[in-house]
């Protein structure tokens, strides 16, 4: 079976042409404004567009498992004059020493992530790469939104190509399902809310679900993977450069 890895070396540049500026703006912009300046860690980046709020002020790092979306992210940084670190790296093996970020972002990342375990391994290793008291903003899809009614939280999304239709594993969660993961991981929720686009007074049927997160000690997931770098299958280190 295709890997999400694999699929989206596949999409990478349609996706580059398609997803061109940042999906939550807003609430992008006012995290900006709220951390100010510091080291700036975006898990699952793709080709970057999400960095723009953030080019004022801030250091920033990029990880995502797939190479052709960094090569996007490198032609992005270039388009926008954007000086970022780029690294191939899995979410659940960050290639970073304890404590090395002050904030965190990661938009429609987690919800790739297979498996209840692995989930909960990639949460608490988000947690282990912050500094104390640093947060982190993340979104994934709701299991709620209209279309996914009556149907299973692990779909198989189609991206159309030109040749072919390829398709990207989700698992969509529920708000009480991310609140209970992010509890048990030791983070302290700040505030947990739909897309600031979404107006439905119910927040239940919202297309994503939002949340921000503060880091606090525990020492079961305070520990450093030390295998960490060693399980990275993906070498490559990319660095964008402003030009």
């Amino acid at each position: 079976m295709t890997t999400n890895r694999e699929v989206f070396d596949q999409i990478a540049e349609s996706w580059y042409r398609v997803r061109h500026w940042p999906l939550l703006e807003e609430e992008l912009q006012e995290l900006a404004a709220r951390w100010q300046n510091g080291k700036l860690l975006n898990v699952g980046c793709a080709h970057g567009p999400d960095f723009l709020p953030f080019r004022q002020g801030f250091e920033l790092w990029g990880v995502d498992s797939s190479p052709a979306m960094l090569r996007q992210a490198l032609r992005y940084s270039a388009k926008f004059k954007l000086y970022v670190n780029l690294i191939a790296a899995d979410a659940l093996f960050l290639p970073f020493p304890d404590n090395t970020f002050d904030w965190a972002i990661s938009v429609a990342t987690y919800h790739h992530i297979k498996g209840r375990e692995e989930r909960e391994k990639a949460f608490a290793e988000l947690k282990r790469v912050l500094k104390p008291q640093g947060e982190a903003f993340l979104t994934v899809w709701n299991h709620g939104q209209l279309r996914f009614w009556f149907k299973s939280k692990e779909q198989q999304v189609p991206w159309r190509l030109k040749e072919k239709t390829v398709y990207r594993y989700y698992h969509l969660f529920s708000y009480g399902e991310l609140r209970k993961l992010l509890v048990e991981t030791g983070w302290e929720i700040i505030i947990m809310s739909p897309e600031k686009s979404y107006h439905f007074p119910i927040k239940n049927f919202s297309r994503n679900i939002c949340i921000l997160v503060k880091k606090q000690s525990n020492p079961q997931y305070q520990r450093c993977n030390a295998s960490a770098l060693q399980k990275l299958d993906i070498p490559e280190f990319f660095v964008g450069a402003m030009l």
